[in-house]
């Protein structure tokens, strides 16, 4: 995280993929999807509201209700102005729920499918964080940013060998086209050499493990790696935030995990 039309897999699909470097196709099983079907708040065996933390991603992340909603099969995440908690000082409000600590993810192709409603200072996120190192020696697989009202989304790789030795090859991140007005599906494919971003199935970028004397570039297959799904509010990169523009919401219609079986 920077300081820092939908296709659909069938269930139980084959696919065959190609990688650079990956010298076999590949069976992809649907092992585990969250629909956002429950009628009384999301499924608690799975999520946890994200607690508020210094960063910037998660400065105005709160527990209060009016940040969360489902309707209509779909959970609802918001960012808003805040005129309900005299207790807390913090201007706005955001809502974000991730899987630590109960669901993690390996070798797979992970989907999230979402509509992300704009606003001035909105910087809705979905993104991976190892289940068992600290950042960024763990890594972080970010599937999709987006700022403000942009029609473009970005999918980025952050670790050791890109933050704190600073190296820029290989390439670390990309943008995509998104419709701005709809859903969208964001996905990445975890290999075991190498990490593979698509937007609405059509892919974006490729980060390759590599050889190289530099600690920390492909810590990727060591980890399970739990999912964030978070509506934040301005900071660094998005810029300030106009409350006129709040609240501010991001739609969630579903998530799914297809674990790969490797087919020789």
């Amino acid at each position: 995280m920077k300081n820092k039309k939908f296709f659909p897999l069938s269930f139980l699909a084959i696919l065959l993929v190609s990688c650079a470097g990956t010298k076999y196709t590949q069976k992809m099983v649907l092992s585990w999807e969250e629909n956002f079907n429950q009628l009384n708040g999301f499924d608690t065996t799975r999520w946890s509201k994200i607690p508020r933390g210094t960063p910037d991603w998660q400065k105005y992340m709160s527990p209060f209700d009016s940040c969360y909603a489902m309707r209509d099969g779909k959970l609802i995440l918001r960012g808003i102005v805040n005129n309900s908690l005299p207790n807390d000082t913090a201007t706005y409000l955001t809502g974000g729920v991730y899987t630590k600590d109960k669901v993690g993810f390996g070798f797979g192709r992970l989907e999230i499918y979402a509509k992300l409603n704009g606003a001035r200072g909105a910087w809705p996120a979905f993104w991976l964080l190892s289940q068992g190192m600290k950042w960024p020696d763990g890594g972080e697989i970010d599937i999709m940013e987006r700022l403000n009202f942009d029609s473009i989304a970005y999918q980025t790789v952050h670790s050791h060998y890109t933050y704190n030795l600073e190296m820029k090859e290989p390439k670390q991140g990309a943008t995509g086209v998104i419709n701005p007005d709809d859903f969208n599906n964001y996905a990445v494919e975890l290999h075991p050499d190498s990490l593979v971003f698509f937007i609405n199935n059509k892919r974006t970028f490729a980060y390759p493990r590599i050889q190289t004397d530099k600690e920390g570039q492909f810590p990727f297959d060591q980890y399970k790696y739990y999912l964030l799904l978070d509506m934040q509010l301005g900071g660094g990169w998005v810029g300030s935030v106009d409350a006129a523009d709040l609240p501010v919401e991001m739609e969630i219609d579903w998530v799914r995990f297809y674990a790969f079986k490797q087919k020789h």
